[in-house]
C-alpha cells in the first residue's frame, strides 16, 4: 500500500506546526515536527555550553545525541537521550540555536536520515525548512506557508503571554527577521519554496481556513480522498 506524504515548509511563526497537527488529526497521519528535532539538538549544544559558531564541536556532538519521537495520546513527545524535552525545546534560545546547528552538514544528515525513515513506512505530514526540497522531494503535496514578520511576531507574542512569559513585541519580530535571514542564507539546505510547492500566505487567514485549503489541495492531488485513511 502506498504511503502518502505531505510536506509543509516556511519561515518561523507561519503556523506550520499548528496547521500540520490539525491536518494530521483529520487525515489520521503521523505528524513529524522536524523543527522540534533540530531544537532538541540545539538544546543539547546549549547544555554543553558549545558556541553556535563552533561548528566542529557541534558536528562532534552528533555522536553523543539520540533524538526520537514518541506519541502519548496522539501528542508528539520529543526525547533527547531518553529525556522528555518537549517543553524545554520551545524557548527562544533553543530556537535560535536550532537555526544555527541546522547549517551544519553532519547535523542535517542525521536528522534527514531519521525523517526519511519515518516517511518511508507511514502516512506522514512533516513541517520544517527543507522538507519539500530535501527530505521529501517526491511528497504527494508540498506547501510553502508564510506570513508577514509583524503577523508572525504578534502570534508568538500572544502565545508567550498566554504562558505568562514576559516578552517584547519588537524584540520578537527582530528575532524572527534574524532567523529568516539565517535560514535563507545558510549554505546547506536553505529555506526556500520548492518549485512544485503551493504558496499560502496565512497573514489574513484563520487556522481553519488554511487547513480547509490544504485538505482540498490534497484531495485534488490524490483523487480518492478516502484512500488516504
Amino acid at each position: 500500500m502506498k504511503n502518502y506524504n505531505i510536506a509543509i515548509d516556511g519561515p518561523a511563526g507561519a503556523g506550520k506546526s499548528t496547521i500540520a497537527k490539525k491536518i494530521a488529526e483529520q487525515l489520521k497521519f503521523i505528524y513529524v515536527d522536524t523543527g522540534a528535532m533540530y531544537r532538541a539538538m540545539g538544546l543539547f549544544v546549549i547544555s554543553k555550553e558549545i558556541a553556535a559558531t563552533d561548528e566542529r564541536s557541534i558536528a562532534a556532538a552528533c555522536n553523543e545525541v539520540t533524538i526520537s519521537l514518541n506519541y502519548q495520546e496522539g501528542v508528539q513527545q520529543v526525547l533527547l537521550n531518553g529525556d522528555n524535552v518537549t517543553g524545554l525545546i520551545r524557548s527562544e534560545e533553543a530556537g535560535m540555536m536550532a537555526s544555527a546547528v541546522a547549517k551544519i552538514n553532519e547535523v542535517r544528515k542525521k536528522m534527514v536520515q531519521l525523517q526519511k525513515k519515518i516517511a518511508s513506512s507511514s502516512n506522514v505530514i512533516m513541517d520544517g525548512r527543507d522538507i519539500g526540497t530535501v527530505v521529501l522531494p517526491k511528497a504527494d503535496l508540498k506547501i510553502y506557508l508564510t506570513a508577514g514578520s509583524k503577523e508572525r511576531a504578534l502570534r508568538r507574542f500572544k502565545e508567550l503571554q498566554e504562558k505568562g512569559i514576559d516578552c517584547n513585541m519588537n524584540d520578537i519580530e527582530q528575532d524572527i527577521i534574524n532567523r529568516d535571514n539565517q535560514d535563507m542564507q545558510r549554505e546547506i539546505s536553505p529555506l526556500k519554496k520548492a518549485e512544485d510547492a503551493v504558496l499560502l500566505d496565512t497573514s489574513n487567514l484563520t487556522v481553519d481556513e488554511v487547513v480547509k485549503e490544504i485538505l482540498s489541495l490534497f484531495k485534488a492531488k490524490i483523487g480518492d480522498f478516502d484512500s488516504a485513511y
